[in-house]
């Protein structure tokens, strides 16, 4: 599927950060606020990831700024383009209102997509005059940088709308997964939550400090995660008999790890503990330089990863 024509509604950070990936690409794009202050500023933010966009591949040159429209009006902004990407903060009646004023102006077949982060996609597309045209693509945050695309069916999408979603991602260069069937969370934050239930359950049960947990995923199992999946992490610790060995000889001892996982729960006291230890290890750094650390951190990862790819080392 071709889309020159795309617009986000929602001038967020997911919704900014989209909107430089597809001009980046060539794409004609509106972005779409009831905010006039939040489009102000998508603006500035749209400048500061080109800037990334521009250190991964520096021939895209400077952002042409003709293609992009900013717009507080939403008949103007469903004006016949080729794709709607949806990025309301993650409540399902916010979502439904303003898929249900998009839906008053967008010719009937426009493919529109969610970038929700855990709700389902029946439950939105329950409001829809057509739900057919309705799925979820959500992105990894930040979407001009993270190649992740998760698609996810709802009960009421129609069936050519995967193999479309898939293409038009695939153009602007994601790496696109789907999900068989609904779950909330989709399939990488489940993986996120799972994790993070544990963190919380050893800050609350003495196990280690926020910073501790945070070394070990980074000096450790991180590494290897940034190019190995985790079935691929235990085939190779399986020895020459690979995954079948590993289960084989250590699959007890995984089962007793989940014996002893915790459950937790964020109630007042541990939430102030986690961002207690949390903010003590930040070591006065600003979000502001936080997220420079984290981007150009993935800069240089995605670099590495396309240099091993061209390589035939990955």
């Amino acid at each position: 599927m071709t889309a020159n024509s795309i617009t986000l509604l929602g001038a967020g950070t997911i919704g900014t950060s989209w909107a430089a990936l597809f001009l980046s690409r060539g794409a004609d794009v509106t972005v779409f606020d009831p905010n006039h202050t939040a489009l102000m500023m998508s603006k500035e933010q749209v400048k500061i990831a080109w800037q990334d966009l521009l250190a991964l591949n520096p021939t895209i040159g400077e952002p042409a700024w003709d293609r992009l429209k900013l717009t507080t009006d939403m008949r103007q902004a469903c004006n016949k383009p080729d794709w709607v990407q949806e990025n309301a903060p993650d409540r399902l009646d916010l979502k439904q209102e303003v898929l249900g004023q998009a839906e008053r102006y967008l010719p009937f077949d426009t493919p529109i997509a969610s970038s929700t982060t855990a709700l389902l996609a029946t439950d939105i597309q329950n409001a829809m005059r057509h739900p057919e045209r309705f799925l979820v693509g959500h992105p990894f945050n930040p979407p001009h940088l993270i190649p992740l695309v998760e698609i996810v069916c709802g009960n009421k999408t129609g069936t050519a709308m995967l193999e479309r979603a898939k293409a038009f991602y695939e153009r602007y260069g994601k790496e696109v997964v789907i999900a068989k069937r609904e779950a909330v969370g989709h399939i990488a934050n489940r993986l996120n939550a799972a994790l993070y239930r544990e963190v919380v359950h050893m800050v609350e049960s003495g196990i280690a400090t926020v910073e501790d947990i945070d070394r070990a995923v980074k000096h450790g199992p991180g590494l290897r995660w940034a190019f190995l999946g985790p079935n691929m992490v235990y085939h190779l610790g399986g020895g020459d008999g690979g995954y079948s060995q590993y289960l084989e000889h250590l699959g007890p001892s995984q089962e007793a790890r989940w014996l002893d996982l915790g459950t937790a729960t964020l109630d007042k006291e541990i939430k102030a503990e986690l961002v207690s230890q949390f903010e003590k290890s930040l070591n006065g750094e600003t979000m502001s330089d936080l997220r420079k650390h984290r981007d150009s951190a993935l800069i240089g990862l995605l670099k590495l990863k396309k240099q091993l790819i061209e390589d035939h080392s990955l």
